[in-house]
């Protein structure tokens, strides 16, 4: 209920005129400065607004270092579990982007907004089909990928069957990396951690993204 009201009051206060007008970032702000950051907060949920920010809901520190990963590599393949913002942002950035969501009306909806990234491709895994649909389909389409987002269902499951498939020297992003019933996962999964705890899209508090890799950072 106050998780509703606090969403529903950002996003009503985010429509206002003049404090829409106040918080938007132009085109020479730091996009991983103050002014993006507050102005992702009456954006939350609100996946075209976002989308116009540029933004994907992570850790911002996170962010950057994946934005200058990517930014190396131009032609990168992406596999992301959970599709929103993030897709949009990814795809702006690498040369390919395979992202897995569970629930179909969002990605029917969602296909709008990624119709014109011809380098997205979306898949739905109902999570009635079983876990396993959903965890194994970077399986199905197989390959290595450079990054790997896990920011859905079944995170700790995702994790196993993504760490296969990571490149050398890949990432993968592991979203909400604090709380505690991802931490022996993310400990024992074998790969090199950093966890980023701090600033956050579209939060008031600090907030947790891990990135693991299989090489150094």
């Amino acid at each position: 209920m106050i998780k509703r009201t606090y969403v529903d009051a950002m996003q009503g206060l985010g429509t206002l005129p003049q404090l829409e007008r106040l918080v938007r970032p132009g085109p020479q702000d730091d996009p991983y400065g103050w002014r993006r950051w507050f102005a992702s907060l009456f954006a939350i949920y609100e996946t075209d607004r976002m989308i116009g920010l540029d933004l994907p809901w992570w850790n911002v520190a996170a962010t950057r270092e994946i934005a200058d990963f990517l930014k190396a590599r131009p032609a990168a393949r992406v596999f992301e579990y959970g599709s929103g913002a993030s897709t949009v942002w990814l795809a702006r950035r690498a040369g390919e982007v395979v992202t897995v969501e569970h629930d179909e009306a969002w990605l029917r909806r969602f296909e709008r907004q990624t119709g014109g990234y011809p380098n997205v491709t979306l898949l739905h895994r109902a999570i009635g089909e079983g876990p396993q649909a959903y965890v194994g389909a970077i399986e199905e389409v197989g390959g290595q990928f450079d990054l790997i987002v896990v920011d859905g269902r079944h995170r700790a499951a995702c994790l196993a069957q993504a760490i296969p498939h990571l490149a050398r020297g890949g990432i993968v992003l592991f979203d909400d990396s604090g709380r505690s019933r991802y931490r022996a996962a993310i400990e024992h999964c074998g790969l090199v951690e950093r966890h980023h705890h701090g600033r956050s899209y579209c939060v008031p508090y600090r907030d947790h993204t891990s990135l693991l890799t299989n090489g150094p950072f």
